[in-house]
């Protein structure tokens, strides 16, 4: 049974991070922030939600990471080489002296890509994860 009342909650967020939402929301053409968050908060459960965990997907996982975060590639690449059936491709970018991304193409099971791209985006250093994907039934 769903729930359909109403609830409020407050969000804490950097004021730097917060003058980029507003321009977001404004840009979007949302009312409120309130309808941008629940627009955000949707997508990116429709993202995490499928309905069956053994379902073939393909897609992508995308990552900004800082390269001088003590054994951040070691870590990185001990977690795709202990799931490489997984990993078809990746891609690696310098940004800047500092700053690098990844684009890794993927193709699984669900609970097997979810888990890479959970594993991946909560490291030390990542400062950006993007998990991406499609059934492949569907594609």
């Amino acid at each position: 049974m769903q729930d359909s009342t109403l609830k409020r909650f407050g969000v804490s967020m950097d004021g730097g991070l917060l003058r980029k939402f507003d321009a977001f929301v404004q840009q979007r053409g949302y009312e409120n922030r309130s309808e941008a968050v629940r627009d955000l908060v949707r997508e990116a459960i429709l993202q995490q939600t499928w309905e069956d965990d053994e379902q073939l997907i393909a897609g992508s996982i995308l990552l900004f990471y800082d390269h001088h975060q003590r054994n951040l590639l070691e870590e990185m690449t001990k977690i795709q080489h202990s799931v490489h059936d997984v990993i078809l491709a990746t891609t690696h970018f310098h940004l800047t002296h500092d700053s690098c991304l990844e684009l890794i193409v993927v193709k699984g099971k669900v609970k097997d890509v979810q888990r890479l791209s959970h594993q991946l985006t909560s490291l030390k250093g990542v400062s950006y994860g993007n998990f991406t994907a499609a059934p492949v039934e569907q594609i």
